[in-house]
């Protein structure tokens, strides 16, 4: 028994030894962020905020009121206007907690200039730790605040943070159903950041505006405000992500699925790894929009690692329009009718039914020379008042679209197949080809435009300081890259 209680007791005493030496170091990177940022508001190096911003996601679960309220002291002179309205979005802490960081903070703040780009950088934090506390109304008060500041701010060096800072003003609004509000603000913002030449800002921006419509279904003011959109070379892998699935998106509402599926495979295929709900959301339109264009989606795209569950009720539509089974189709329907309408998928489901009939009718087609019309009404499952009408429509509509090679006797009521010849004979393979090898080229050119140089390196020999600063900068980046959360998506 004594042993259980001293147990015990050291159970109680290491949670806040854990806590008193987690605190300090978050708040030490924080510094160290703040002092990047100041760097590179004084030099104007866009790199080195973007930089603060990539560190700022890897300490975002590690923010606490207390840290805040420091960081706040130490940026920004206590007392000061913009002091005032940060600390209101701060929740109350015991005044003992940050005594030591808060007396250091002030001395260290004492006589220093606000930087905007400070500024703006704890909004952003204040923003993050609201949404990460799921206080949506008190974070959506935060970033209308921000908002109406950067309003008033016209700095290269703040477009990062700027863009970081827009989308979650609209997903503060979009988690509080509130997301057609600020519609009418996008569109301000948007002109303003046109006007500024920020091009990373239109960017983000233009992907929140086709996310508000679409989120309303208004896909047709969605493909209106991106074909008149100015657009340039991308900047953020992630927004040029997002870009391609809603442009995917309104390419299938619009029955363009040869480059709605072009879209949405690049979109998959560019998203992070850790963009693990974002690539879900992309392969499932992509499995339908192959659907509708007749080809079956390969069996490795339902068996990613941790998509399994997700694209299970996908896999089993895929198995059912490959079979060409209509009853099963409707079962299918039937049972995941409401995942599929949480995906907002299901009216493009509804238009499956036919590619169904089709493929159903194909295999009909190989397996036999010649078949009744009311057998195939029987094997296709048409359950209608004439199915043998239903059925001679079906199959004159098929072969004049060319899906099938055969033809249609009215008298006997019978349709004859045609002997299938050499595939090989036909141009298919060489469109085949032509697809995979136009597929490779593209995808290195994108990777060739892909790549990154710094500025000014054929004019500037590098130092041997510089290249160490340059080489850990580099190590960083593909360290925060790969552990970069998937809240971005």
């Amino acid at each position: 028994m004594t042993q259980d209680v001293e147990m015990k007791e050291k159970d109680h005493t290491t949670p806040s030894h854990s806590v008193t030496t987690v605190v300090p170091s978050t708040f030490q990177n924080l510094k160290e962020i703040a002092s990047l940022i100041e760097t590179g508001s004084y030099t104007k190096e866009v790199r080195r905020i973007g930089r603060a911003v990539r560190l700022t996601i890897s300490l975002r679960r590690k923010l606490t009121a207390s840290v805040l309220s420091a960081f706040l002291d130490f940026a920004l002179v206590p007392g000061s206007e913009a002091h005032t309205r940060l600390s209101v979005y701060l929740p109350k802490q015991d005044e003992h907690e940050m005594e030591v960081d808060t007396a250091t903070s002030v001395s260290q703040a004492s006589g220093k200039h606000l930087l905007p780009e400070l500024e703006i950088y704890c909004y952003l934090l204040l923003l993050l730790f609201l949404i990460d506390q799921k206080k949506y109304n008190e974070a959506k008060a935060c970033s209308s605040a921000s908002i109406a500041r950067l309003k008033n701010v016209n700095r290269r060096t703040v477009d990062v943070i700027a863009s970081r800072l827009y989308f979650y003003y609209s997903y503060s609004y979009e988690l509080t159903g509130e997301l057609a509000e600020i519609r009418g603000n996008l569109l301000a913002l948007h002109r303003i950041a046109t006007l500024r030449h920020d091009e990373l800002g239109q960017e983000t921006l233009l992907n929140l505006l086709l996310r508000n419509y679409l989120h309303y279904n208004l896909y047709d003011q969605a493909e209106k405000l991106r074909s008149k959109a100015p657009r340039f070379e991308a900047h953020s892998n992630q927004q040029f992500c997002r870009y391609l699935f809603y442009l995917g998106k309104i390419r299938t509402i619009q029955l363009e699925y040869t480059d709605a599926k072009e879209s949405l495979l690049q979109a998959a295929r560019k998203a992070p790894l850790a963009a693990r709900g974002f690539r879900i959301q992309c392969n499932k339109w992509a499995v339908l929009v192959r659907l509708l264009l007749g080809e079956i989606p390969e069996r490795t795209i339902f068996m990613q690692k941790g998509m399994e569950n997700a694209l299970k009720p996908y896999f089993e539509l895929t198995n059912a329009v490959r079979i060409g089974d209509l009853e099963l189709f409707r079962n299918v329907a039937e049972k995941f009718a409401d995942t599929f309408n949480a995906d907002r998928t299901h009216n493009l489901i509804v238009r499956l039914r036919h590619n169904v009939i089709r493929t159903g009718l194909r295999n009909i087609n190989i397996s036999y020379s010649r078949i009744s019309l009311a057998d195939v009404a029987k094997k296709l499952r048409l359950n209608s008042q004439n199915p043998i009408a239903d059925a001679e429509s079906i199959v004159s509509k098929a072969i004049h679209d060319g899906a099938i090679d055969a033809t249609l006797d009215h008298t006997n009521g019978w349709m004859v197949s045609k002997e299938t010849g050499d595939i090989y004979s036909t141009n298919e393979p060489q469109i085949a080809f032509n697809s995979r090898i136009a597929f490779c080229l593209n995808m290195h050119n994108e990777a060739v435009r892909a790549l990154r140089y710094p500025p000014n390196t054929h004019k500037e020999k590098e130092s041997a300081e510089k290249r160490r600063e340059r080489h850990q900068q580099e190590q960083e980046l593909a360290k925060h890259i790969a552990e970069e959360d998937d809240d971005d998506f």
